[in-house]
């Protein structure tokens, strides 16, 4: 059960997804689909993989957002109001698709399952948040090493293992990290021969802390 809906029995899922006349999208890998997808909207990752991608006038392609299976995007929450930033379906996805303003009506709070609803939506935009916060501490470092560390850090405190499975590509983490990637393959490499990391394919081990 995604954790948009935790705590909401599944038959008042069915009630809530009508009352806010909810749709569903699929869309092909590779796919623009800010296109696709009017503004205003919450949208909720039910399958696949998409990220939020800022290209700059001098073509630097940076990933703003990663969204995973149960994530969740909007105009509201979300880094899209921008030109220069789209959202790209990485694998097939699938999106539940939810009008913002619908969410707001207040003749809906009668409802117990939908105030629930709204405490959810409330902590998962804390946890964006918090997952914002995050993102500008790596950016904020000088160094590519400092940037990568940073990211280990991180990601060894939520998952509790000294062992990163990368979500994408090198150049995906280049791009997120807002990077050279052939300076930071360098850098991967350095910290490879000083002992601080292993790595096979998208698996890197931590040997330090």
């Amino acid at each position: 059960m995604h954790k948009l809906f935790n705590k909401i029995s599944v038959k008042q899922q069915v009630k809530l997804l009508k009352l806010l006349e909810t749709s569903t999208l699929s869309f092909k890998k590779g796919t623009v689909m800010l296109s696709a997808i009017k503004e205003n909207i919450i949208g909720v990752i039910l399958e696949g993989y998409a990220q939020i991608v800022r290209t700059d006038y001098n073509g630097n392609r940076t990933i703003i957002e990663e969204l995973e299976e149960e994530m969740i995007f909007g105009s509201t929450i979300s880094s899209l109001s921008s030109d220069e930033c789209e959202l790209i379906a990485k694998e097939d996805t699938k999106v539940l698709i939810i009008d913002y303003d619908l969410i707001i009506e207040s003749e809906n709070n009668t409802y117990s399952y939908y105030n629930q609803f709204v405490k959810n939506l409330l902590q998962i935009t804390t946890d964006i948040i918090d997952e914002k916060n995050e993102r500008i501490e790596i950016l904020t470092k000088k160094t590519i090493r400092d940037k990568l560390l940073e990211y280990f850090n991180i990601y060894r405190k939520k998952h509790g293992s000294n062992n990163i499975y990368l979500p994408f590509s090198l150049t995906d983490l280049a791009d997120y990290l807002a990077v050279d990637r052939s300076a930071m393959s360098r850098e991967l490499r350095y910290l490879k021969e000083e002992g601080f990391i292993e790595t096979k394919g998208r698996k890197i081990t931590l040997l330090y802390g």
